[in-house]
């Protein structure tokens, strides 16, 4: 068996123990809020890898956990949303910094179209990140996009419902989420390192605290909507 100080002379990211985050020898990408990132191996989002986002609904602060790392995007990276449930509502984005000329948005027709696109998108390597909302994805179609973000070294996020927790999965980080007050908790449900302590919440700039009877009334844009009347098609998509 290996002694503790022979596992700690080798290289970073060659052994994970399971008493400690994990150390990559690539840092992550910053996620904007420094509470997760001190909760994340590597500091931040691990850039070639998996990462399941759980909620019970469309719309708990999901994307405005992600608005820090989208407004980043380089010139000359892609953006590539995959099904996503509601048509995205470009001024919101825009407002929040999110390039639109940069961003790719793909319908799909069945759950094979969308893994199809997903995989396609990230094995091309010319991607920031990548965001898809799977209805249905079964154990290989995880390991394959799995596999497409290890190789191509892109963070590639999947929407899924809150009770595929109780699936077992391959991404290398599962986050359950779920809405607070002007914030988002955040569950690490798997990580590369021992179970957090308890939950984090997460304060969200971009979405207004609640008040009691207004909540319907406060900008959210976190949520993706539809804006009325439709448009058929939207500048940089």
């Amino acid at each position: 068996m290996a002694q503790p100080h022979a596992l700690a002379a080798l290289p970073p990211g060659l052994v994970w123990q399971a008493n400690c985050l994990a150390r990559s020898a690539v840092p992550g990408l910053p996620t904007g809020f420094a509470a997760l990132d001190a909760q994340l191996p590597g500091g931040g989002w691990p850039r070639g890898a998996l990462i399941e986002l759980l909620t019970a609904r469309p719309g708990v602060g999901e994307l405005s956990l992600l608005l820090p790392l989208l407004r980043c995007t380089p010139a000359d990276r892609w953006l590539v949303w995959v099904a996503p449930p509601h048509l995205p509502y470009a001024p919101a984005l825009a407002a929040a910094g999110v390039p639109l000329e940069r961003l790719l948005l793909v319908r799909t027709a069945s759950d094979a179209e969308t893994l199809w696109a997903t995989r396609q998108a990230t094995t091309s390597g010319a991607c920031h990140a990548i965001l898809a909302w799977p209805k249905r994805i079964d154990h290989s179609g995880l390991r394959r996009l799995q596999l497409a973000a290890e190789d191509s070294a892109t963070p590639l996020f999947l929407f899924r419902p809150a009770d595929a927790a109780r699936q077992p999965s391959v991404a290398a980080l599962r986050l359950q989420l779920s809405a607070q007050a002007g914030a988002v908790r955040v569950h690490i449900l798997k990580r590369r390192g021992p179970a957090p302590a308890a939950p984090l919440e997460i304060v969200l700039p971009q979405r207004p605290a609640w008040r009691a009877g207004a909540q319907t009334a406060l900008p959210r844009l976190h949520v993706l909507a539809r804006p009325a009347p439709a448009r058929s098609a939207f500048a940089g998509f």
